[in-house]
């Protein structure tokens, strides 16, 4: 059976006119869905893991420890990328290195869709799905991808964990279970077509507002990136002055720059924060937002030199506020450009609707960037995760309405006189 997805109206007598296409996909889907899940998740572990060697033998090229101890701190990043914490000489680390759940969850996607065009020949074809036949294809391979991860994450909780570090393996299972639902489970309903069949139902303002989410986030994830880079390089002397502090050689720097690209995406949600108004903390009693920036002291760490100066702020930062709903209003206008709409009720509901939910998803980003990284004052870094959301659903709901409105008054002026004529 060919793939439902590049050709979703096969039926059972052209399945059968192709056996080659039919053993591509309808291998075993209990073996090849586990397989998957393994594969998903030694793949990102073995990364890790050649990362922690490789960073061992960099800091002082061997002469201290043995190889395994830099494949446990590997094996503890990777943990860290699922939520597990540590301990480091016994002070709690809860933060989250997103780009490695970033990392995880893209292999996740990826080995999903494999899995979903090699099962995508089980089950009902798209006749049979459509007359109300129940297709178990993609619940039961996204139970057996889920099962195969999760046992590679307990046992590398089981191996790594030491008194000393406490990695929480319910946490790693928690986070493991989550990836498989919203990056494994997706990408196996894509692979296998069913994803298609599946929207085809859904009316077409819920699809336009999906598009409307995935472009704004995007955009103002691109935006966040383009404020970080700007203020990291308007104050790169700072940087290289924290290096020179730390006396790093070449491979101690290879390590550092290793792991701020890890925590990029936390330093995006961060700057993301920022523009939207409420800011974030970098320790007990700080604050850093457009109105007003308290600071303490801070650890050597180069991307903190992005960071803006303590005390009262310039006066065009108060502008930023205008940032997210522009964001916004482009993110409707690009997407609606594709699809003309002629009735306003209809654009508008697509843009605020598209507004709101990409609010939501990034309230629910920043909440995951920060946590604890240190003793004292530093177990509080983190943006204000609930504000932000507020404030990101308001101005990229205001955005998305006033987008919708614009690009529908802009299609009607050059709609045909017969729709023109329909619509009145």
């Amino acid at each position: 059976m060919t793939s439902l997805l590049s050709s979703p109206h096969a039926t059972s007598r052209e399945r059968a006119a192709d056996p080659r296409s039919d053993l591509a996909t309808r291998r075993p889907l209990v073996l090849v869905a586990t397989f998957g899940g393994l594969v998903a998740a030694a793949g990102t572990l073995l990364v890790c893991l050649g990362a922690g060697v490789t960073g061992w033998f960099l800091t002082d090229g061997g002469a201290h420890g043995e190889p395994r101890d830099g494949l446990r701190t590997g094996a503890l990043a990777w943990l860290m990328g699922h939520g597990s914490g540590v301990l480091v000489d016994g002070v709690a680390v809860s933060a989250v290195p997103l780009g490695i759940t970033v990392m995880c969850a893209w292999t996740l996607w990826r080995v999903g869709q494999r899995v979903g065009v090699s099962v995508s020949g089980h089950g009902p074809d798209v006749e049979e799905i459509a007359d109300g036949q129940r297709d178990w294809t993609v619940p039961v391979a996204v139970v057996l991808l889920s099962a195969g991860y999760v046992v590679v994450a307990v046992l590398t909780s089981t191996l790594a964990a030491t008194p000393a570090t406490d990695p929480s393996a319910p946490r790693v299972v928690t986070w493991a279970l989550l990836l498989c639902l919203l990056a494994g489970a997706p990408g196996i309903a894509v692979g296998s077509g069913r994803a298609a069949i599946w929207t085809s139902y859904l009316p077409a303002s819920v699809r336009a507002s999906g598009g409307i989410v995935r472009r704004l986030l995007l955009l103002w994830l691109a935006v966040s990136a383009l404020a970080f880079a700007v203020a990291l390089l308007s104050d790169l002397s700072t940087a290289a002055n924290v290096l020179s502090q730390l006396d790093a050689d070449a491979g101690a720097t290879l390590l550092i720059l290793v792991v701020s690209l890890l925590l990029l995406p936390n330093a995006l949600a961060f700057s993301g924060s920022y523009l939207l108004g409420p800011g974030f903390t970098v320790g007990t009693g700080t604050l850093v937002a457009p109105s007003v920036v308290v600071l303490g002291p801070l650890p050597s760490f180069p991307m903190l030199a992005a960071l803006p100066d303590e005390g009262p702020t310039a006066a065009w930062t108060a502008w930023l506020i205008v940032l997210p709903p522009l964001v916004a209003f482009l993110a409707v206008v690009l997407h609606q450009r594709r699809a003309p709409l002629f009735r306003y009720e209809e654009g508008a509901v697509r843009g605020v609707s598209g507004g709101v939910v990409a609010g939501l998803l990034f309230g629910l980003v920043a909440s995951l960037a920060g946590g604890a990284v240190g003793p004292g004052r530093m177990q509080d870094v983190a943006p204000y995760a609930f504000d932000t959301m507020l404030h990101a659903v308001t101005s990229f709901g205001i955005g998305g309405l006033l987008g919708g409105l614009a690009m529908t008054w802009w299609q009607r002026r050059s709609m045909p006189v017969e729709i023109e004529l329909d619509l009145q």
